[in-house]
């Protein structure tokens, strides 16, 4: 085809202000919009944070339709907030609940764009959220285009030695997962897509009814040069001027990720404490954090910073000399490729994506073990920084191309690009994304 395709772009969590899904998806569909003409179907909960960065912004020439499906999006929310206790934990609970509103939402983005799906109008149609394989499309068997959906991401157990963290997590329906692969619309979701967007390697063994001809592997993580960049970082391997090894854990301060990990590891070491460890981020562990280092007297050596903006931690990311993420349920860890682009050594758990994207020499990999396990593995890593600082500089170039080359967003949307110039072209997908 001449010109740029016309895509009609569907994603129900989209929000330049939210964290997590909800901004990857916006940054994500911005990038679209710079490549071909795009029509975004989002949630009405998303219009004021985006017609405010929208009023603040570059014009993109995207067109934006908000659907409203309050009338269930909202009670289901409620119940679901209340049985989890907040919104911090009971990932699981929180999918389970929101499968009827998101077919609702699909239900109106259909009644929205039904004239215009019929007559053509649209080359393309792709669903970027939600991510999660558990919540199928009702447009997949509804529309003619070539229907794309993901990235996806999803899929990965609980190890078994952390029944504990999965208790504080609320995630005991999360043994029901499989059995979405039995509700209406799930069998067609993939059966009908022409491409689907495979996050990670635990996410291609769900989709077993998509053959390999139809997976695209597309990590849906991406970081912004402009933010997350080496400029002026500390050269790697480099002593700070007070002669110690800077550490840094940014994230959520949940149980899944482990966030104490690294404060045993110091506790446990005479030599770490002889460094520095810096915690961003806030949650329900944070108490549980406080009295580890009261316990241990780590006051001398660990700083709780609190939560910080991407460019505060971005900064700190300059200014440090390794990342350490011990999490053991980490989906998509775009935390992890942000740091290797300030040009961090990143230490992270051998298990979910941090392990696919810090392996192949890129990072420390520790397997997985029980968390006194873990603690030891990762104990070593870091008395090893300690020990032979030099050491890292090999290691954090390498994961610094690794992210520059493939993470930015303008490669996600060119990516992209690739995948549907070979739908309309009639080319196979293969050898495309990452």
């Amino acid at each position: 085809m001449t010109g740029k395709p016309n895509v009609l772009l569907v994603a129900d969590e989209c929000n330049p202000e939210w964290p997590s899904l909800p901004i990857v998806g916006y940054k994500y569909a911005l990038e679209i919009a710079k490549l071909c003409d795009v029509t975004l179907a989002t949630h009405v909960r998303n219009r004021e944070n985006i017609e405010k960065d929208r009023a603040t912004s570059e014009p993109t020439g995207i067109r934006i339709v908000y659907v409203d499906n309050e009338w269930i999006a909202s009670p289901m929310f409620k119940i679901a907030r209340l049985i989890r206790g907040g919104e911090e934990v009971g990932w699981s609970t929180s999918m389970i609940f929101n499968y009827l509103p998101y077919l609702a939402f699909e239900h109106g983005v259909w009644r929205q764009f039904k004239s215009e799906l019929r007559s053509g109008h649209f080359d393309i149609v792709h669903r970027i959220t939600p991510m999660s394989p558990t919540l199928p499309s009702w447009l997949a068997h509804k529309v003619k285009q070539p229907f794309v959906i993901g990235p996806l991401n999803g899929n990965l157990d609980w190890p078994a030695a952390f029944v504990a963290e999965q208790a504080r997590e609320k995630e005991k329906l999360r043994r029901l997962r499989d059995f979405y692969k039995y509700l209406p619309y799930a069998r067609s979701t993939y059966d009908d897509a022409a491409a689907v967007l495979c996050a990670f390697s635990h996410t291609r063994k769900d989709l077993a009814r998509v053959e390999d001809a139809r997976i695209v592997s597309f990590p849906e993580i991406g970081f912004d040069p402009e933010i997350f960049h080496a400029k002026g970082a500390k050269p790697a391997g480099s002593r700070s001027t007070d002669g110690k090894i800077h550490f840094l854990y940014a994230g959520r301060l949940v149980p899944y990720k482990l966030p104490e990990l690294p404060l045993q590891a110091f506790a446990k070491s005479e030599l770490l404490r002889q460094h520095h460890l810096h915690v961003v981020g806030d949650g329900p562990e944070r108490e549980r954090m406080q009295a580890v280092i009261d316990e241990h007297g780590l006051q001398d050596c660990v700083t709780m910073h609190g939560r910080k903006t991407q460019s505060e931690v971005a900064n700190m990311m300059r200014q440090v000399d390794a990342f350490v993420f011990p999490s053991i349920r980490e989906l998509g860890a775009g935390v992890v490729i942000e740091s290797m682009a300030c040009g961090n050594h990143v230490l992270v758990s051998d298990y979910g994506a941090p392990g696919d994207l810090a392996g192949q020499g890129r990072g420390a990999c520790v397997p997985m073990a029980d968390f006194d396990g873990l603690v030891e593995g990762f104990k070593a890593e870091m008395e090893a920084c300690a020990t032979n600082p030099a050491a890292m500089a090999e290691t954090s170039a390498h994961a610094m191309t690794y992210a520059q080359e493939g993470f930015p967003w303008a490669q996600k949307g060119a990516k992209t690009m690739e995948v549907y110039d070979a739908l309309l072209g009639g080319e196979r997908l293969e050898g495309l994304g990452y």
